[in-house]
């Protein structure tokens, strides 16, 4: 044990239990004790502590914290000068990235960024959004919102700058997405410091190893069979590989066992073929981890 501990920082909030599963997933235990800002985590060499996305980056920038989890917009928001690690394409809904959009109510004459010229806009992002006006050539009142700007519309702002996965938020309170303002995922990110500390660099890239390959094992499945000497190539024709299956030989004369990892949503569709190409006792499993 070389006494060394890198203080991490964990989302807190809506990103927190979809981050919590990602590192068991990637072989880490993490659990949240009520009321307490530091979770607890079976590694020794890591101290975590539960921090907001939208100040992950801030913290991270000056030291405080020698790495963490936090969205690319909020890098952006605050201007932070941080090493982006690896991106992490997980969410509190789906893999999809989230979006800062420009959203006006549905009966707005607003049809363009354009048209917010001397307009009120409300949102979060302040900076995002000014950085936004600021390329498009248009100046208009932009304030912070602490919280429910979908209702902010059209009493309180001509038009909104929110974040939405699904955009049903927005629907639900008849907003009109404009424009996309920017896409964000999740991002490992160091601070210069830590960066330059050789044991810190090596510990943040095996936990962005371990990360990446629980995400990426995360839409794949292991494929096992056997299969006759004489149609194996018809076998591996069906197979769409991550790299190339595994064949050993059995115990059996004239027989091979394959090994393959295969996207988990493609099975069903080849499944039948590797049976009509030869295959059999065809096995499914799960993997924890795929490292590329």
């Amino acid at each position: 044990m070389s006494g060394n501990v890198l203080k991490l920082g964990i989302p807190a909030g809506s990103l927190q239990e979809s981050t919590a599963q990602l590192f068991r997933r990637a072989g880490y235990t993490i659990t949240f004790q009520s009321r307490s800002y530091y979770p607890q985590i079976d590694d020794p060499e890591l101290s975590c502590v539960l921090i907001r996305a939208q100040e992950m980056a801030r913290y991270v920038e000056q030291g405080v914290i020698d790495a963490g989890i936090t969205g690319y917009d909020w890098i952006v928001e605050n201007d932070a000068q941080v090493v982006e690690v690896c991106e992490l394409v997980y969410s509190k809904v789906s893999r999809r990235p989230v979006r800062w959009v420009l959203a006006v109510p549905e009966d707005s004459p607003i049809q363009s960024v354009k048209d917010l010229q001397g307009k009120r806009i409300a949102t979060e992002a302040v900076n995002l959004t000014r950085r936004y006006l600021q390329r498009h050539g248009v100046e208009a009142r932009i304030e912070f919102s602490w919280g429910a700007t979908e209702v902010k519309p059209p009493q309180l702002a001509d038009a909104i700058v929110e974040v939405t996965e699904t955009g049903s938020s927005l629907r639900a309170n008849k907003l009109r997405i404009v424009d996309t303002v920017l896409v964000s995922t999740p991002r490992l990110i160091a601070s210069p410091a830590a960066w330059e500390d050789r044991w810190k660099r090596g510990k943040i890239e095996d936990l962005a190893l371990l990360l990446q390959a629980a995400i990426t094992a995360e839409t794949k499945v292991g494929l096992m069979m056997n299969v006759p000497q004489e149609r194996l190539e018809q076998v591996l024709a069906v197979l769409p590989a991550l790299q190339r299956p595994t064949i050993s030989s059995l115990a059996e004369p004239g027989w091979v066992d394959v090994l393959a990892i295969v996207d988990e949503h493609i099975v069903r569709d080849i499944v039948p073929k590797l049976k009509q190409a030869g295959a059999q006792g065809i096995v499914e499993f799960p993997l924890n981890k795929v490292i590329e």
